[in-house]
């Protein structure tokens, strides 16, 4: 590793080996998040006061035991990094890779995702309004017949993720969000939106399904995140959300506390379920006047 020394987080004197010494204590609960999925990696080599770039194409000079896949684009390909190891953990954070985002699909299927992310969004720093909205998201849920499970984000909100059996083409995942987010938006019309203009949110807590799409990608579980504190996004059990000392920058690299030690998330893989049953009963729900109150 090249500057180990080097502060990637100046006011909290992280280093970058101090980074690589957190990710190598996370790899067990994080690479299974990661294995055999296309990153795009967030790198700022002169720290989070400096700039920064998203890459996806992988370096030429990047190691050939790094694992890679090669997904089509529009108009070409790109050959992503794949993260299967520790070591390959511990190498990005050499590399300055604050963030790895993932793709909510494998490369071998990357039409076909495994995940289902909803990204509450507030229109400012209070925390209540994100508590409220995953509570109504996943009373809706619910009634749709979707497992789900909850993660702080380590910016400003929580993600809703939703597996899946990768039996559903991802144009078809995204027109279920849209219309998932449409549909509770519509029941909590002075507290949600899912209108993508932030001009047209009027204060209001955004349902961001756009993550969703087409090789876009979302933060992996036990991320840190590029702001001070070195906060982290962690995975949360239904029962954590009225903690009252929950917000989403409750974890850093400097305070994980337990969270390693248990798995809210155990056995959420294996309940995968096809959006085209939900669309079906949400359906239902518009026809039968469950949409709007």
């Amino acid at each position: 590793m090249k500057r180990p020394d080097k502060k990637l987080f100046p006011q909290d004197g992280i280093t970058k080996a101090d980074l690589a010494e957190y990710y190598r204590r996370v790899a067990p609960r994080m690479l299974p998040e990661l294995r055999d999925r296309p990153l795009m990696l967030e790198r700022m080599p002169d720290g989070i006061d400096g700039d920064r770039f998203y890459q996806k194409e992988i370096s030429d000079y990047f190691p050939d035991w790094i694992h890679r896949t090669t997904v089509p684009k529009e108009g070409g390909e790109v050959t992503h990094v794949v993260c299967d190891d520790t070591a390959t953990l511990v190498y990005l954070a050499g590399q300055a890779c604050i963030t790895p985002h993932r793709w909510l699909s494998r490369g071998d299927r990357p039409r076909r995702p495994d995940r289902l992310v909803f990204d509450l969004d507030p229109p400012a720093q209070d925390f209540e309004p994100v508590r409220r909205a995953a509570h109504r998201l996943r009373e809706l849920l619910d009634e749709l017949e979707l497992p789900s499970g909850l993660m702080t984000t380590g910016s400003r909100g929580l993600h809703v993720v939703v597996p899946l059996n990768r039996r559903d083409d991802v144009d078809d995942v995204l027109a279920f969000a849209r219309a998932a987010a449409e549909t509770l938006a519509a029941r909590h019309a002075k507290e949600l939106t899912a209108e993508p203009r932030k001009e047209a949110r009027k204060g209001r807590l955004y349902l961001d399904v756009a993550r969703n799409g087409y090789a876009q990608t979302v933060v992996a579980p036990f991320a840190v995140r590029s702001r001070p504190g070195a906060p982290v996004a962690v995975p949360l059990g239904w029962e954590e959300l009225d903690d009252p000392a929950l917000t989403a920058r409750r974890w850093s690299v400097t305070d994980l506390g337990d969270r390693l030690e248990k798995d809210p998330w155990e056995g959420l893989a294996r309940r995968g379920r096809v959006v085209a049953a939900a669309s079906r009963r949400l359906r239902g729900l518009a026809k039968s006047g469950g949409g709007a109150k």
